[in-house]
C-alpha cells in the first residue's frame, strides 16, 4: 500500500516538473505583462515624481466617442464574424464527418487551404478580387452587368476576410468534435424513422456543443485581437482595436492610451477565454 502511495506521489512530482516550464513560460510572457500594463495604466507619475492611482486614461477611453465607436465595430465584426462562422463550417465537419470519397478529400483540401495561406497574401487577393476595378468587377463588365459595390475599406472587408481566415481552425475543431458521435446511435436512430433534422437536434448537436463552444471561443479570441486584415482591408474610421492601438502608439506617441486600448481588448477577450477553460475543466471532470 505504501509502495503504491510512494509511487503514485512520485508521478504527480514528475507531472508537477513537467508542467513546470510551460507554466513559467506562461507567467513570464502572458501574465507579467498583463499585470504591468495594468499596473502602468493605473499607478502613474505625479507632479512630484511619486506614482499614485490614476484612472484617467480609462475615464477618457469610455468617454471619448471615438473609442467607443472602435469598440463597438470591434464587437459588431467580431460578433458577425463567428456568426458567420459557425453558419459555414458546421455544414462543413458535418459533411466531412460523415461522406466518404473523392470528393470529400477535396472539400476538406479546399477547406484547410487558407490555413496555410498568410494573412497579407489574403488581404491582398480579396484586395485584387474585390476591390475596385479588381477581378470580379472585370468579369461584371464584360458581361454587361453594373459595378459592384466593393466591400474594400468597408466594415465589411474585414468580416470576409476574417471569416475566411478562420474556416480551417473552425472546421477542424468541429470535425473533432464529431468524432465523438457514435455511428451506431445515428444508425438507430434512422431506424425508427428520425428525420435528418431530428438526428442534428437531439443527437448530434447535444454531442457537440462543447466542440462549439471551443471553436468560437478560438475565432473570437483571434478576431477580437486581429490586426494585418482589418489594417489593409477596414475603414479608417472607425476602426477596429487592432489598428486602433498600433495608430495610437505610433501616429499619436501615446503609449498610456495604446495600453489602456489593449486592457481594454484583453478585459473583454479573457471573458471568452474563460468559456474555453470553463469547457476543458469540464470535460476533464467527465
Amino acid at each position: 500500500m505504501q509502495d503504491a502511495s510512494r509511487a503514485q506521489s512520485g508521478r504527480g512530482l514528475v507531472g508537477l516538473l513537467l508542467v513546470a516550464l510551460p507554466v513559467l513560460l506562461v507567467a513570464w510572457l502572458v501574465i507579467w505583462p498583463i499585470v504591468h500594463a495594468v499596473l502602468t495604466t493605473l499607478w502613474r507619475p505625479a507632479a512630484d515624481g511619486v506614482p499614485r492611482f490614476d484612472g484617467s486614461s480609462y475615464a477618457f477611453f469610455f468617454s471619448d466617442g471615438y473609442s467607443l465607436g472602435n469598440l463597438a465595430l470591434t464587437l459588431w465584426t467580431t460578433g458577425l464574424c463567428a456568426l458567420l462562422l459557425l453558419i459555414v463550417s458546421l455544414p462543413i465537419a458535418l459533411y466531412l464527418r460523415f461522406a466518404k470519397g473523392t470528393i470529400a478529400a477535396y472539400v476538406q483540401a479546399l477547406a484547410i487551404l487558407p490555413l496555410f495561406v498568410p494573412s497579407i497574401i489574403l488581404a491582398y487577393a480579396l484586395i485584387r478580387v474585390l476591390g475596385p476595378n479588381g477581378m470580379v468587377d472585370l468579369l461584371l463588365n464584360a458581361v454587361g452587368l453594373p459595378k459592384l459595390r466593393t466591400p474594400y475599406l468597408t466594415p465589411w472587408g474585414p468580416v470576409i476576410g476574417l471569416v475566411w481566415d478562420n474556416i480551417p481552425l473552425t472546421v477542424l475543431i468541429l470535425l473533432s468534435g464529431l468524432g465523438s458521435v457514435s455511428t451506431m446511435a445515428i444508425e438507430a436512430a434512422r431506424d425508427v424513422g428520425a428525420s435528418r433534422l431530428q438526428l442534428f437536434w437531439h443527437i448530434i448537436l447535444p454531442q457537440i456543443g462543447n466542440s462549439i463552444l471551443v471553436a468560437l471561443s478560438f475565432a473570437v479570441l483571434g478576431i477580437f485581437s486581429a490586426f494585418t486584415l482589418p489594417y489593409l482591408l477596414g475603414p479608417a474610421s472607425p476602426e477596429m482595436m487592432g489598428p486602433f492601438m498600433q495608430r495610437t502608439f505610433r501616429d499619436l506617441n501615446d503609449p498610456v492610451g495604446a495600453v489602456t486600448q489593449a486592457v481594454v481588448t484583453f478585459g473583454f477577450c479573457i471573458v471568452f477565454g474563460l468559456f474555453y477553460v470553463r469547457s476543458v475543466a469540464r470535460n476533464q471532470g467527465r
